[in-house]
């Protein structure tokens, strides 16, 4: 096999918290060197979220393997030195940075294309550059309202919040699809280029679907708990044994073997209240009491057997041990052993699958941990890195 894709490719990455931490990731098991710069004794403050993982941050150990861990003060003047050396071999600059933070350190793309003028510059941060909104701080949970995705999750007039922090997540992988065009185009003209991705434009392109459904002032999706807005049936049913199997019915031959086959209702598909997929989201809670009477007669077990052999689409309802211990998970081989400052601890292969390279897997940094080792390679001597630590540079 060959090399991944960005062996020999640099980032600096200026993060904390999710969003560029998970993008700087991804780039480093393609391959890339991601030095991360982190704040001088506590280090990126993710690292103290919670201490579920050998007494480290849940969040910290998923978004920061395979990358080196760099202490400095961005604002002691003797940074300057330091980082302009780094960003002399670097190809892209990450940062997530307060508002406004890398302008007033003259760490911004305008500042820096001049001097290194190959450099992709990538900031992401909770509302924009511009606009009435750019100086506003955003977490994860105030962009997921912000967005209108509060007003489409729960039941009824209960909000529900993603239990995952999704904004994060959905500025992080725009913002690495967005660095690897910047790299290819890079290559095509040989200069870099100045990416700005926000939590809230992140958030807004998923929320594509709700957003025309309300189009023109059309009425919204309503909140339907697990049920899907405009689809049905499709969601949570329960078993005889309280279980609960997550059922989804996508056209109109999967509802006839449904009716035929599982209910064993076949003059269902004729009933004038559910002849097609809008009458049955209309009619939706007529058609869930006549669902459950029948599966409250079978347990998970029958009933996963009758929607295998009609060829149902319908899924387990795992918590996160089942997921750990998820049997197709296990099948596929995707479970793999991470280092951490703390031991080894379980980890996923990333979810690209290419057959010309393995991924760029390495462990979780302590912070600082490469901190002499970086200082080094960019022509200090010893006793100019001592003093680097003696005047709190690093």
């Amino acid at each position: 096999m060959s090399s991944p894709p960005l062996t020999g490719i640099t980032v600096i990455s200026l993060e904390h918290a999710i969003a560029a931490p998970l993008c700087t990731r991804q780039l480093a098991e393609l391959g890339a060197r991601v030095i991360k710069i982190e704040r001088r004794g506590s280090g990126d403050f993710a690292r103290d979220y919670d201490h579920r993982v050998r007494g480290q941050s849940s969040h910290f150990i998923w978004t920061n393997r395979s990358k080196l861990s760099m202490t400095l003060d961005l604002k002691h003047a003797g940074a300057t030195t330091i980082l302009h050396k780094l960003l002399a071999g670097a190809d892209v600059l990450v940062q997530n940075l307060a508002p406004g933070a890398t302008r007033k350190m003259g760490l911004s793309y305008a500042d820096l294309e001049s001097q290194f003028p190959q450099l992709i510059v990538c900031n992401i941060s909770g509302y924009g550059v511009d606009g009435p909104y750019r100086s506003k701080k955003a977490y994860d949970l105030l962009v997921q309202a912000e967005a209108g995705f509060l007003s489409v999750t729960g039941n009824g007039d209960d909000m529900v919040k993603s239990g995952i922090s999704i904004a994060d997540i959905a500025a992080g992988t725009q913002a690495h699809s967005a660095i690897l065009a910047a790299l290819i185009q890079r290559s095509k003209t040989g200069s870099g280029s100045n990416i700005d991705i926000s939590m809230l434009e992140a958030m807004v392109e998923w929320m594509g679907f709700p957003l025309y459904y309300a189009y023109d002032g059309a009425e919204p999706p309503t909140r339907t708990a697990t049920d899907h807005a405009s689809i049905y049936p499709y969601g949570a049913f329960s078993t005889g044994d309280d279980k609960v199997i997550m059922l989804g019915i996508q056209n109109e031959r999967e509802w006839e073997a449904f009716c035929c086959d599982v209910m064993e209702q076949a003059t269902l598909i004729s009933d004038e209240r559910f002849k097609a997929n809008t009458l049955r989201s209309d009619n939706r809670e007529q058609l869930r009491k006549i669902i459950q009477q029948v599966f409250a007669g079978l347990t998970a077990q029958q009933l996963s057997g009758k929607l295998d052999a009609a060829q149902i689409a319908y899924a387990n309802v795992n918590d996160m041990q089942a997921v750990w211990q998820h049997p197709q998970l296990q099948a596929i081989q995707r479970i793999i052993e991470v280092d951490t400052p703390a031991g080894s601890v379980s980890g996923f292969k990333p979810p690209g699958n290419n057959s010309s390279f393995e991924p760029s897997l390495g462990p979780v940094p302590a912070v600082g941990e490469h901190t002499r080792e970086i200082l080094a390679e960019l022509g200090f001597d010893a006793s100019r890195i001592e003093a680097f630590y003696d005047s709190g540079v690093v």
